[in-house]
């Protein structure tokens, strides 16, 4: 493996100061010679060093091993060198942020498979619905839905068309008229959800021949909990709103009925988003690899 030296010092600036434009101004060049130096050198080593967006920088898995190896004596530097190079198997820390209506991803036979079949990988998931920069908060990847996606990152489907659904209890609906518009709504107890105590409780999202419009329910009962939506449904507590995979189990058994179906169009589904393919990380392309494999149909 030939290194440039010389751009070991560009590249401890850059994860001094965590963004290339300060690091340019303090080393008095472009910010694009420092953004084509930490390619170089990140193709030299053959693994991504520098994790970049337009919103952030920070150093992946092997920059912070090569950061750290670079305060060793000069005896050490080859092999640090070595270290930080890419390697065929995947391992090493993979954090993952995931919205919690992700139910195919979070259901359990994808993660638990990928698992299996890369025991040097130790995965680190975090289930949260706040929208945040992942690559900031050091994280390999993301599970969202496609349209909320940053559009300078990368995504690949994990999930085909999605479309919410309206539920409720044969039960309630015995005691309570089914609303035939979702304006009606508003006349029954309706379970909302929303992220955090802060935020508004999550508006309905309709369309009516082709035009989309939200209803701001006032629920009854609100809460940031999915599974805990569902529970109360089941047991006649009102009507509520979420992903169709979240309900499917239960409408196939009768316990809940959907409403309001010719106002529910479908929507883009599900996507595992990363910042960039360049050198990636042996260990989020087994997790590219074994998602892609995962949506292949059983032949």
């Amino acid at each position: 493996m030939k290194i440039d030296l010389n751009l070991l010092p560009l590249f401890l600036k850059v994860a001094e100061e965590r963004s290339f434009s300060a690091a340019a101004e303090r080393l008095g060049v472009t910010r694009s010679a420092v953004s084509q130096g930490i390619r170089r050198l990140e193709d030299a080593f053959g693994t991504l060093l520098v994790m970049r967006t337009t919103r952030s920088v920070r150093l992946t898995e092997a920059g912070e091993r090569l950061r750290n190896s670079l305060s060793l004596p000069l005896s050490g530097i080859a092999e640090a060198f070595e270290e930080a190079a890419a390697e065929s198997t995947p391992r090493g820390l993979l954090r993952i942020a995931v919205t919690s209506i992700a139910e195919e991803f979070l259901a359990g036979p994808l993660l638990a498979s990928f698992a299996a079949a890369n025991p040097e990988v130790t995965i680190d998931i975090l289930v949260s619905d706040e929208e945040f920069d992942i690559v900031a908060a050091g994280y390999d990847a993301g599970v969202r839905l496609g349209e909320v996606i940053e559009k300078d990152m990368i995504a690949i489907p994990i999930t085909g068309n999605q479309r919410e659904m309206v539920v409720a209890s044969p039960a309630y609906l015995a005691a309570h008229n089914a609303p035939a518009h979702p304006r009606e709504l508003i006349y029954h107890r309706c379970i909302g959800w929303r992220p955090s105590p802060e935020v508004a409780p999550y508006r309905w999202e309709f369309a009516q021949d082709g035009v989309p419009f939200d209803l701001a329910i006032d629920p009854q009962i609100t809460t940031n909990d999915l599974h805990l939506m569902v529970k109360l449904a089941l047991a006649g507590g009102g009507i509520t709103f979420a992903p169709q995979e979240t309900f499917r189990p239960f409408i196939e058994t009768g316990q809940l009925v959907s409403l309001l179906d010719e106002f529910l169009p479908p929507f883009p589904g599900f996507y595992l988003y990363f910042p960039q393919r360049r050198n990636m990380a042996p260990k989020l392309r087994a997790l590219i690899d074994h998602v892609r494999q995962w949506r292949q149909p059983v032949s």
